[in-house]
């Protein structure tokens, strides 16, 4: 659905940070459901999600269940020092 469509007002940042103002707004719609729309593109899509989809979401986030979201992977190459695991290791 275009955000837009839901009007300028309500819209929040709870992620917002040192980012250069590019960050994710949310807001609760009067029928429970949450929309997230992209900041720096306010009149663009926005995603609708259940009270469920969002509940499933936060749990999984607090578990760590998207910590992997947090780093970058690291080719997984042998050389002479042995792995990039290995050598964190060592």
């Amino acid at each position: 659905m275009p955000a837009k469509h839901l009007g300028a007002e309500g819209w929040r940042k709870p992620w917002s940070g040192p980012n250069g103002g590019a960050c994710v707004e949310v807001m609760k719609l009067s029928d429970g459901r949450v929309a997230l729309r992209q900041s720096t593109d306010p009149d663009g899509p926005a995603l609708i999600y259940t009270p469920l989809e969002i509940e499933k979401f936060i749990q999984g986030a607090k578990a760590g269940a998207a910590d992997f979201l947090l780093t970058r992977a690291e080719p997984n190459l042998t050389t002479s020092a042995g792995t990039a695991a290995e050598r964190r290791a060592a």
